[in-house]
Order: C-alpha cells, then sequence, then structure tokens
C-alpha cells in the first residue's frame, strides 16, 4: 500500500490530537477534525488555546485543514483516532468518546481503509469493542474490507523538547501487512523511530503499564513522605543522598493527577478483574496517591493549630490548579481533592493560576481563579510549580500572608529554610 497518496483524519484534536495532526500535515493532505465546533473555529483562525502548537506552526502547515462535519471525513482513507479515555465516578473505564466516535467512522470508512487508534485503553480493547462497532455501522468486514492499528500516545503536555517527533512510538496492525503499513506511516514523521509490536494488545497493555509503573513509583515515594514526615526527616534531603547511587529511580512526592497516570492503572485493574484476578500493588498504589489531598489539608490544619491559627472561617491561597507547572492542562488536576477537602473544614478557599483559563475552570470543576490580595491568607499553599510562582520569591509569596500564616510548599519551589512545611 502507497501511503504517500493517502489523506490522513485525525479525531480529536485535543493535546494528543493536534500536535499529531500538525506533523502529519507536514507531509501529508490532513484533515484535524473535532466535533467541538469552537475548538474547530479557534484553529482555523490560527490559534491553540493548550499551547502545544505555535500560532507561527500552525500558519506554516498548509496541508493541514479543520472540520467539525463529519461528511468531510468520507475523503480521507487513513483515519486516526485520539479521543479522550477518561474514568468515571466509580474509578471505572469510560469508553464513551471511543465508542461514538468508532460509531461515527463506521458511517464515513470505506473499503480497504485503515483504522488507528491512539486513545488508551486495557489489552483487548480496540479488537473487542471498538471494531465491532465500526463493522455494525459500516456493514463492512474487518481484516477483509478495512484494517486497523493502535499506535499509543506519548504526549507529555507542556514539554516543548520531548515533541510527538522526539519520542519513540510503538505501532502495531491488525495483520502483518498492515502492521507494517501503520509503521511506516509513523517512521516518516517520528525522528525518534519506531517500535513495532507484534500485535494490538501488545501495543495496547504497553501503554499502560508505562503510566501504571509510574504510578507506583510515585505511590512509594508518596508513602515515604509520609514516614518520614513522622520522623520528623525532611524527604528531599533523603531523596538526595540517596539519589547519589547510580540506579537510584529519581521521583518525588506530590498529588498524582492528569491525562495519564492517574487514570490508566484503572484501565489496567479493570481489565484484570474481568479475567478473575484482583491486581494488589496496583491498587494499593492507586489508593495511596488518590489520598495525597486529604493527607496534605491534615498537616496543613495541625500546622495551622500549631501556630494558634483559627481553622473554622481562615482564609487559605492555593498557587496553582493545572496538573502540572506551565501548562495550561486542567484535566483531572488533583489540587481539586486540596480545595475540596479544605472546604470540609470550612476555610475560605482563593485559587490563582497564571496558566489556566478561568472559564474552563468554572465549567469543569466550578471553581473560579482570582488575583490574590496582599496580608489576607492565614496559610498558602504552594501546590504547582508554575515559572511564575517561583520568579514571585518567598518575599512576595510571603506578603500575602497574615502576620502570623502557614506557607506550606508541595513542590519544593523554594528553599527549605524559607517555608514552614514541605511535603
Amino acid at each position: 500500500m502507497n501511503i504517500s497518496d493517502k489523506k490522513i483524519a485525525i479525531i480529536g484534536l485535543g493535546y494528543v490530537g493536534l500536535p499529531l495532526a500538525v506533523e502529519f500535515g507536514k507531509k501529508y493532505k490532513t484533515l484535524g477534525f473535532d466535533i467541538n465546533q469552537a475548538r474547530i473555529t479557534e484553529l482555523e483562525n490560527g490559534t491553540d488555546s493548550t499551547l502545544e502548537v505555535s500560532d507561527a506552526e500552525l500558519a506554516e502547515t498548509t496541508n493541514l485543514t479543520f472540520s467539525y462535519n463529519v461528511d468531510d471525513l468520507k475523503s480521507a482513507n487513513i483515519y486516526i483516532v485520539t479521543v479522550p479515555t477518561p474514568i468515571d465516578e466509580h474509578k471505572q473505564p469510560d469508553l464513551t468518546p471511543l465508542v461514538k466516535a468508532s460509531e461515527m467512522l463506521g458511517k464515513v470508512v470505506s473499503k480497504d481503509d485503515i483504522i488507528i487508534y491512539e486513545s488508551t485503553v486495557y489489552p483487548g480493547a480496540t479488537e473487542e469493542t471498538c471494531i465491532p462497532m465500526v463493522e455494525k455501522t459500516s456493514g463492512l468486514t474487518f481484516n477483509k474490507d478495512f484494517f486497523a492499528g493502535y499506535s499509543p500516545e506519548r504526549i507529555n503536555p507542556g514539554d516543548k523538547e520531548h515533541r510527538v517527533i522526539n519520542i519513540l512510538k510503538v505501532t502495531s496492525g491488525s495483520t502483518p501487512e498492515i502492521a507494517e503499513v501503520v509503521d511506516q506511516l509513523y517512521k516518516s514523521i517520528i525522528i525518534a523511530g519506531t517500535h513495532k509490536a507484534s500485535s494490538i494488545k501488545v501495543a495496547e497493555a504497553a501503554k499502560v503499564i508505562e503510566n501504571t509503573q509510574r504510578d507506583v513509583n510515585i505511590a512509594l515515594i508518596n508513602e515515604l513522605s509520609i514516614i518520614f514526615n513522622k520522623l520528623n526527616i525532611d524527604t528531599l534531603e533523603v531523596l538526595e543522598a540517596a539519589g547519589t547511587k547510580w540506579n537510584f529511580l529519581p521521583f518525588r512526592p506530590g498529588l498524582v493527577g492528569g491525562h495519564c497516570i492517574g487514570v490508566d492503572p484503572y484501565y489496567l485493574t479493570h481489565k484484570a478483574q474481568t479475567v478473575g484476578y484482583h491486581p494488589e500493588m496496583i491498587l494499593a498504589g492507586r489508593r495511596l496517591n488518590d489520598g495525597m489531598g486529604a493527607y496534605v489539608v491534615s498537616q496543613l490544619v495541625k500546622n495551622m493549630l500549631k501556630k494558634q491559627i483559627q481553622v473554622d472561617g481562615a482564609n487559605v491561597l492555593v498557587m496553582g490548579l493545572t496538573f502540572k507547572e506551565n501548562c495550561p492542562d486542567l484535566r483531572n488536576t488533583k489540587v481539586t481533592d486540596i480545595v475540596s477537602e479544605l472546604k470540609e473544614y470550612n476555610i475560605n478557599v482563593d485559587i490563582t493560576d497564571p496558566w489556566c483559563s478561568s472559564e474552563e475552570a468554572e465549567h469543569e470543576y466550578g471553581l473560579t481563579t482570582t488575583t490574590p490580595e496582599q496580608n489576607k491568607y492565614d496559610a498558602i499553599i504552594l501546590a504547582v510549580a508554575h515559572n511564575e510562582f517561583k520568579e514571585l520569591g518567598v518575599e512576595n509569596i510571603r506578603k500575602l500572608g497574615k502576620d502570623n500564616h502557614v506557607l506550606y510548599d508541595l513542590k519544593y519551589l523554594l528553599p527549605k529554610e524559607s517555608v514552614d512545611m514541605r511535603l
């Protein structure tokens, strides 16, 4: 199959889909599709609110067009699905966006077309859930009339060094021939190269364990942080000392949010339980990491009481709401756990974040951001390590607090001796 004359359609233009569409658009006729009309209008006007792609890069990608009209997808031959795969309130996989995208593609897919999925799923989901939906809607037969591939996304939001073309890409296909086509397609844009997995299931499994491994490692460090706090030992000093050994892994304690690390393990554990195995370590790590927001607030309240600061009705400033530093991404941010827990103590919470959209914070979490006032706060929590907070410096941050207040640095952003608490 000659890929040079094919038209590619990217389904979903978020943090994963847009950078991919731009790279393919530099070499192939590419259509960026999203059901969000406002997102399409924004991109057609040359601006990306996620800040993953610059205005200049959008303007230079002349082979890339955008649409929210399903009929426009019919001209494509290769479809790449990059829709979100979240978890629901019961921490079970929510495949709704993926199923709807597959159903939609069933209405436009033609003979010999290829559908490639990048969304994170549990092993087997592509062939057990997505493909049957395409078959049902299209009337076509899988691996006879149309084919599939899976190439898990490896996007790191806000990272301008590790971009889509600089990260090695795992690929796979539903037949050996299609696997080679998919591999060559990605190899044509990925500078770092590709790794062709033996099957779609192997590629799916590789994706979920990448972030599960990180999650378990962070959970260990979070637990160590809790232990060291009880022993009155500074966690960072311990980690720096241990880090002098060449094979010690440089993880840090903290909140585990975002679209991957706090979500992907639940996809794997869900699948494990369907085949009769109850994962012990993975779920233990999840419970520990999900409990860090409550732990942070409990430690803050203890320190406020030690300073004889009244907790009921206190004013607390939370600095940072996005799930990571220097990035507008609010998906699955665990700072919201801190805010919710503070409110349980009848504490008044102000949130400041120079990166996040106030409208998105209101829409997603019912939270508003504000400009902090000087000499107002009984406690200040440095929750996200934005450069702006670092540049503000401890003196200016302290000015936001009352004469007697607690400064809690979750991100080791400030010198140890200048803060009251560190995680």
